[in-house]
């Protein structure tokens, strides 16, 4: 059988699935979570959020940060709650979101 015959999407398939279960440190995936109200703070303890090698120029006030958002976007934190409380309605979009909180192992009675 010739790699003609082989189905082009056969391959790629394979390959997004195996990006989309684990991130390139082998972890969980690093997904959004919640947009907070305008206001709120966010929630970026993930360290994927922290790049190590470089800095680059936040998007919103150009000023060098080592901050990611979750889409890569280099912004400082307080800048990004800034621009969620200056842009309430585009923030629904999810320019700028806290971090997905996994579902805890107990009932989180801690009395």
């Amino acid at each position: 059988m010739s790699t003609a015959a082989r189905p082009a999407c056969a391959r790629p398939a394979v390959a997004a699935q195996s990006d989309a279960t684990e991130s390139r440190s082998g972890r969980k995936p690093f997904l959004p979570g919640l947009v907070p109200p305008p206001g709120a703070l966010l929630d970026w303890r993930d360290p994927e959020h922290f790049d190590h090698r470089r800095t680059k120029p936040c998007a919103l006030c150009g000023a060098p940060t080592p901050l990611r958002s979750h889409a890569g976007e280099a912004a400082h934190k307080v800048c990004a709650e800034a621009w969620i409380a200056a842009n309430p309605v585009e923030a629904r979009l999810g320019r700028f979101a806290s971090d997905a909180q996994p579902k805890s192992r107990r009932s989180g009675d801690h009395a």
